[in-house]
């Protein structure tokens, strides 16, 4: 299917120069890149996947409140503070 002429031709249009054993380990990568998409391409999508329904959502932590720390002991070593939050430098 995809074979060492086609490499030549696709690295010509791409202006890509290949050494012999780099055309020849392209051509391989190539075949099995194409392999494995037809392999996906033969999966049956309409089918509902099990792995996706696999979370009891009973089993799941509560949301639940907890106490932070203090406003004051947090900014308290901070160098620029306005309005109970850090002041820095704009970043763009």
């Amino acid at each position: 299917m995809f074979d060492a002429e086609m490499t030549r031709h696709l690295a010509e249009l791409s202006k890509i120069e290949f050494t012999a054993d780099e055309l020849e380990k392209m051509t391989a990568d190539m075949t099995g890149i194409i392999a494995l998409m037809d392999k996906v391409c033969g999966f049956d999508t309409s089918v509902k996947p099990y792995a996706l329904d696999a979370v009891d959502y009973k089993e799941l932590r509560s949301d639940s409140h907890e106490d932070s720390y203090d406003t004051e002991d947090i900014i308290r070593n901070a160098d620029n503070v306005k309005n109970n939050s850090f002041v820095v430098p704009k970043v763009v």
